[in-house]
């Protein structure tokens, strides 16, 4: 049996363990989360590591993508990943380049929406720049949220170049900034003030990470299109209470809950006996294809 621990500085509300057989392996599947608490993180990593075969990485990005490929390592993970001596880590980034930027073309074949001239408000695009790319290129106009989300400054991005253009300038000193600035942690997750609403009225899609979807999500979410990964029964639930109209999850589901980015990418790992610098693009997608890694429509209205 393989086991995979996912290991996130999140809310521990949100932990799940699931067994699984995928592809004839049977696997462990566990979320740890350690409600902000990094040291608890890397005593975690440190008690695990060489016991099992992947860790995930939730909660927190090592890396954000920029133009061509540019990456920008965010120093606060360091730590993390660093504890892991002998067991890989990763933190689902190559996931969300590959298999996740497919969910566009799952809205248009699978869920019949027509996306061209779409207002997408995509709450972080650096972390998510496969589905931002894939959003741009079928023709919706995106209200990119990295500035509103990430750093509280009320300025929406409408295009790619131009997050990459405030990227080049910013991200030298935002990527030294403790990661609790930029994303909630523990407790924070559980909480939502609204924030921004402008920008969900005028968006007919919410796209990316859940947990910035929430931070500051409106009472009133009628008719709206959300795309997101990983969400529990309860999150899933205020979705339907707020009046969302149609919920799609870019990950597959195990034991009654999706799973983080990082988690799928780690049983990937795991099926290719590949090391993380070792796995590309096409392994990603024709793993996922042959394993049955859909995403999929939680709920329609």
């Amino acid at each position: 049996m393989k086991r995979i621990v996912s290991i996130s500085i999140g809310s521990s509300s949100r932990d799940h363990r699931a067994f699984v057989d995928i592809l004839g392996t049977q696997f462990l599947i566990e979320r740890i989360g350690t409600d902000g608490d990094i040291g608890r993180a890397i005593d975690l990593i440190y008690k695990l590591d060489g016991k099992v075969n992947v860790f995930g990485l939730g909660g927190i990005d090592i890396y954000l993508f920029g133009k061509d490929g540019k990456r920008y390592m965010l120093k606060s993970a360091l730590p993390i990943v660093r504890a892991a001596k002998k067991t890989p880590i990763v933190d689902g980034i190559w996931v969300k380049n590959t298999i996740e930027r497919n969910v566009v073309n799952f809205l248009l074949s699978e869920c019949n929406i027509t996306l061209k001239g779409k207002k997408v408000l995509l709450v972080s695009a650096m972390d998510r720049l496969g589905m931002a790319e894939a959003f741009e290129r079928v023709g919706t106009q995106l209200i990119i949220g990295d500035l509103m989300f990430g750093l509280g400054i009320p300025i929406p991005i409408y295009s790619i170049k131009r997050l990459h253009s405030i990227a080049d300038i910013v991200m030298p000193v935002v990527s030294r900034l403790p990661f609790s600035i930029l994303y909630p942690v523990g407790d924070r997750q559980e909480v939502t003030r609204e924030r921004f609403t402008k920008y969900y009225e005028r968006a007919d899609i919410i796209a990316g990470d859940f947990l910035y979807i929430k931070r500051h999500m409106p009472k009133d979410m009628d008719g709206k299109i959300v795309v997101t990964n990983t969400v529990t029964r309860q999150d899933i639930a205020e979705l339907k209470r707020r009046r969302a109209s149609l919920l799609v999850t870019s990950t597959p589901e195990f034991a009654g809950r999706s799973f983080g980015t990082n988690v799928l990418e780690a049983i990937i790992m795991s099926l290719s006996s590949k090391s993380p610098e070792e796995l590309c693009a096409d392994d990603f997608n024709s793993i996922a294809k042959v394993a049955g890694f859909n995403h999929r429509v939680e709920y329609l209205e």
